[in-house]
Formats: structure tokens, sequence, C-alpha cells
């Protein structure tokens, strides 16, 4: 790409329908798929499509998210137009408030944008799971001459009230925008599905500063992009919404499906990792053209131990993370995060269990999902009806980041 970009990662929400996960850390700072945090899927996508100053806006709980891209997001070159920078709230509003919306968000930094100077400005959320080329977003945004451009999705009609649902023409111009309606229009021709947006921008430099003074300066407004912005702009200004269906992943079979998904709900974020498990995977981890990058931490291999009857240390459709010690249990159809002990005679079944926990001896856990530094104990059942996150009959080693 020949066009100045600067991207802003959105990674302040209080994330509460995810909790208990997020009691104690922000949402896009949960751990995911073993080893990674949501934020990094993000900035991978950011750093894979070539855009390389990112300021990343956090706000609530945010110290395991900040450790985490001390440790894994720290670039060393000498480049003033490549870096990472994380910009807790400062509260630089006039009334000095947290953050209002999103646009009121992106107003109180506007400072970083008008410095910067790009051409345009990437604003995405850093809570979903999702793999995009951001740059083809960027070309369509430049073919269209757009002010603004707005990532979509076609998702379940009963979904609608969790999104904003953009109504739009062939072209892809938007026409409306309904924010969080559940009697938004659906697709035109499937009454089943309606056009949702992913909550990822692009604007022209000009067209976001003008809004955001202009924003600033409205009483009656939320301040949020989804809210007030953009349906004002619907209809009335070249605002259009790109196709996430057509956005292509170097490395990737042409007749690959795009991949995202909202892990705003604890069963959002269970089922999210599951997909990992197949043979084929939704979500491919494995595409060297398209590196998933997150900090990397010194553990040592995974190790399975004992080959004995009924004492056997094996993982089936599962994924294992560094550090993990098989010592006769049964992992099947997990996913395992760094660190994890299974002792002999455990079995853990369609379970997602986060770093350095301890399952021990003979204990059976199923459909759980385990947070970080958790032990259970000896002969526990658990998790034997239906999917929950674990805090009975368990014991924490220490606080979780």
């Amino acid at each position: 790409m020949h066009i100045r970009v600067l991207g802003i990662v959105l990674a302040g929400g209080k994330g509460t329908r995810l909790s208990p996960l997020t009691q104690e850390r922000a949402k896009p700072a949960v751990p995911f798929g073993g080893k990674y945090r949501i934020i990094d899927f993000v900035l991978s996508n950011f750093i894979n499509s070539g855009i390389n100053s990112i300021y990343v806006l956090t706000q609530f709980r945010s110290q395991s998210l900040l450790q985490h891209l001390s440790e894994g997001w720290q670039f060393g070159g000498l480049l003033k137009s490549q870096f990472i920078i994380p910009v807790p709230a400062q509260m630089r509003s006039e009334d000095e408030t947290w953050y209002q919306g999103t646009a009121d968000a992106i107003f109180q930094n506007i400072n970083l944008v008008e410095q910067a100077s790009p051409d345009v400005v990437a604003i995405f959320g850093g809570d979903h799971i999702y793999r995009m080329n951001i740059a083809s977003m960027i070309e369509f945004h430049a073919a269209k001459r757009a002010d603004v451009t707005v990532a979509a999705i076609p998702a379940p009609k009963k979904t609608a009230a969790e999104f904003g649902v953009i109504e739009a023409n062939d072209e892809g111009r938007i026409l409306a925008f309904h924010e969080k309606d559940p009697d938004a229009p659906t697709i035109p021709g499937d009454g089943e599905q309606v056009y949702a947006s992913m909550g990822n921008y692009i604007f022209s430099t000009r067209a976001l500063l003008d809004l955001l003074k202009a924003d600033a300066k409205d009483p009656n407004s939320r301040h949020d992009f989804g809210k007030d912005i953009l349906p004002k702009l619907a209809g009335n200004s070249p605002i259009y919404a790109y196709n996430f269906q057509l956005n292509r992943i170097p490395g990737e079979p042409l007749d690959a499906a795009p991949y995202w998904r909202d892990v705003g709900t604890i069963d959002a974020y269970y089922e999210a990792n599951m997909d990992l498990r197949y043979v084929k995977p939704a979500l491919n981890l494995y595409n060297r053209q398209w590196p998933l990058r997150s900090a990397s931490y010194p553990d040592p291999p995974a190790k399975f131990t004992f080959d004995e009857a009924n004492r056997r240390g094996q993982a089936i459709d599962s994924i294992v993370s560094g550090g993990c010690i098989l010592s006769g249990g049964v992992v099947r159809n997990s996913i395992l995060g760094r660190g994890v002990r299974v002792h002999a005679g455990a079995l853990l079944e369609d379970c997602v269990i986060l770093d350095n926990c301890d399952i021990g001896r003979r204990a059976k856990v199923k459909r759980a999902i385990l947070d970080k530094n958790v032990r259970i104990k000896e002969d526990a059942i658990i998790g034997t009806i239906r999917m929950r996150t674990l805090r009975e009959a368990t014991t924490s080693l220490k606080a979780a980041s």
C-alpha cells in the first residue's frame, strides 16, 4: 500500500458478558486458543497487512493487557513509523470523564491522529476472533473515495440486537444504519439474516477529524460511532460497507470461507475455542504466510508420560501448549494453555483450560472452562452436565492475569 495508515485499536471495554473471565482483566486480554490473547488477532491482522503504526486505547482493568503488550508487541526498530503504543485513558475531556463511547475515545486522543497526519485511520475493535487482510479493505475504501468504510458480514437475524445493522445498495453504499435494533431489516431476499457491522472502520483522516469535532459539540450525542455518527452519515455521505466475505488471506485456498467470531459471551468464547480442534479447522493457525503473533515465553516442550494400561498420558483432537505435562492423564477434544498439569487417571473432555491449571489424580472435568491457576482436587467430578466456568470445587494457586 502507498497509503499512509494509522491503526487504532479500541481495547478499553469492560466485557461484562464474558464474566467471570473479565473480572480481573480486560476482554482483549482474555487468553484464547492455548497460547494467545484475544487482542493478538487484530494486532496480527494489522502487522500482516503492512500497518505498523498502531495505538491501543485501554481503559478498564488494563494491567494484564498492558503486560501482554509489553512482553509480546514491542518493536525494536528505530523507525518512527513503526510502533505499537498502549494509550491508557487520560480523561482529556473538558469534564474529565472516562470514554463515553467509541467516538469519544478517539476524540480524547485526537492529538495522536493530528500528529501522525495519515491518509486514513483504521479504527478496529480489539475483542473479536478473526483474520482479515485489512489492505483489501483500504483499497476498497480508496477506490470508492469514501469518507468512511465499515466492515460487514451476514449474521443471524436473532443477533440483530447485538450489532449495528447495515442497509446498503448493490454498490455497497450504506443507506441506513441501525444500532443494536432487534427489529432491524434483514438482507433483501434473505429473511433470516441481517448485514452486521463488525465494528471495524476505515476513515479518511479529514472526514474523521471533522466528524469528531462536530460530535463533541453536540450535547445530545452519546459520542459513539454506531449510535450517533454512522446513522447520521448513512444515506447522506460517501459511506460504504466492505463485504468481509470477499476478503482473502494469502496462503489460504481461494474457496476458504473468511472466519470471524464475536466472543462476547461465555458460550461464544467456548465454541470459538472448540473450532480450533478439527482436522480442517475453520480458523487455521498454521498458515505461515499469515502468522498469528503473540508473546514468546521460554516454555519447555509439552510432555506426555507413562504408557501403561489405565495410566497413559495422551491427548486426542486437542491443542496442547508449551510446558504442559500429561502424566498418565487423558485429554480429549480440549484446548490446554501453557503449563497445565494433568495427573494419573484424570480425564479432560470438551474443555478449555487456561494457563497453569493443575488437574488432580482421577479427577473428571467435562465441558468446562477453567480460568488461569486453578487446581482441581483429586477425584473431583466437575461439569458433566453442561459447560460452565468454574470456581467451586477448586482452589486458586494465585491471582489470574
